[in-house]
């Protein structure tokens, strides 16, 4: 069985690299605009380890630790260690600024060999901000922020599976409950839910080399819209960055000193793409795609079809309408955009003696879709039931306001490991 799941996940995979530069219509980025998709609360969507965030965001399918909880928690019941719990650090946005950052601490432990509970806390700093009024006069300075509070259970539903449930309440307070444009606001709050289910064979082979392969998905925040106002009640409000992880990861066991990880992760927001819209003697219509006043489960699916592409305009730059009613559209370009909205993230990962590791990756985001497009660098120390990771990213144009990041997180294990029990198949 996972010899179909391997083969359909890296021949899906294959396709949209391909159709990353093309399609096969002969359509190229060129041919699309820009067309980014926002989502509410951004910031549950930030890489909060090291590990992960030095091997190219992919970190679905990675082996368990307390950061899985963000992850992959349905990974915790494959677990080396009983218990462990971390602390993270990121400054966020140095080239802009320097007093945004993002802190976490998560933890786990293993409850006998089928199941696992976890938790995190997260906390954002958007530094300090001065409000103005609309003539320039300070009203006061404040520090906007956010948080998130998960809870996570793992349940081993055989050998080699095992299935995942997050809960999570999340808090954004932007403004301080300060009139904005004579509007008053409110903090943004959200109930959310992650699944995931992860496939771990740990005496996976390849010719003669030993190893452990991995296959996880996972779905994250899946929850209500957020909305900062409670004017015009019947708006849509803002969709949660849910998002669509398919990771694959392959450990190699080169001897008992020497191991190497590749991880691939493909990634895709849930969230319905912002439709094209025209105006006619001040009303508004859609051009192309579709409206994104929709529930929550409806957005999701939309999201996999919506995308508007391109529309055809004349010499004058009017849209160029069919007989039916509807907008011309350049062929391909719808298929093309929703390719384009799919991410890719590869990494590495050499451990040697179970003590020094070294990791890289690349994360591949459309220029038509944020064009987050960044190398990863890492290192790792492990002394007994202590670890430290650190992360750097360096991005691909100097003008990236993630040129730079570091990210810094401290491990440490609890208890025996789980491999010391006698019920435990950990790897």
């Amino acid at each position: 069985m996972i010899k179909y799941i391997a083969s359909a996940t890296f021949a899906f995979s294959t396709l949209v690299s391909l159709a990353q530069p093309n399609s096969g219509s002969g359509v190229t980025n060129d041919d699309l605009q820009l067309n980014t998709i926002t989502t509410a609360v951004p910031f549950l969507a930030i890489t909060p380890d090291s590990r992960a965030g030095a091997m190219g965001d992919a970190g679905t399918a990675l082996s368990a630790s307390s950061t899985s909880i963000y992850w992959n928690t349905s990974m915790l019941n494959f677990a080396e260690d009983k218990s462990e719990i971390s602390v993270s650090y990121t400054p966020w946005l140095r080239q802009l600024t320097n007093d945004i950052h993002l802190s976490y601490i998560s933890g786990y432990t293993r409850l006998g060999d089928r199941h696992s509970v976890g938790g995190s806390l997260r906390y954002f700093s958007l530094g300090e901000i001065t409000f103005t009024s609309e003539n320039g006069d300070v009203i006061r300075d404040d520090k906007p922020a956010e948080f998130e509070f998960v809870a996570g259970y793992a349940f081993k539903t055989s050998e080699r599976t095992s299935v995942g449930l997050n809960g999570k309440f999340a808090y954004s307070n932007l403004t301080g409950g300060l009139p904005v444009a004579g509007v008053t606001t409110k903090a943004g709050v959200a109930g959310a839910a992650d699944i995931s289910f992860t496939f771990f064979d740990d005496d996976s082979r390849i010719g003669g080399l030993k190893g452990e392969y991995t296959f996880a998905t996972t779905i994250n925040n899946i929850g209500n819209k957020i909305k900062y106002t409670d004017v015009g009640s019947a708006s849509p409000g803002d969709f949660l960055p849910m998002n669509l992880k398919i990771g694959n990861a392959y450990k190699a066991k080169f001897d008992k000193y020497n191991t190497l990880t590749v991880s691939f992760d493909i990634q895709k927001l849930l969230v319905p793409t912002p439709a094209i819209y025209g105006s006619d003697n001040g009303e508004t219509f859609i051009v192309s795609g579709k409206s994104n006043d929709v529930g929550v489960i409806a957005g999701m699916v939309q999201s996999f079809y919506d995308a508007p592409g391109r529309p055809v305009t004349d010499e004058n730059g009017n849209y160029v309408e069919n007989a039916d009613g509807t907008y011309e559209v350049v062929k391909g370009t719808k298929l093309k955009e929703e390719l384009s909205e799919i991410n890719l993230a590869l990494g590495l990962e050499y451990w040697y003696n179970n003590l020094l590791a070294v990791r890289g990756g690349f994360f591949y985001e459309d220029k038509n879709k944020g064009a987050r497009q960044y190398f990863n660098l890492g290192v790792g120390f492990k002394y007994q039931r202590f670890g430290v990771d650190i992360s750097y990213l360096a991005a691909l144009k100097r003008t990236n306001p993630l040129a730079n990041t570091l990210r810094f997180t401290l491990r440490m294990a609890l208890g025996n490991t789980a491999s010391s029990t006698p019920a435990s198949t950990a790897p």
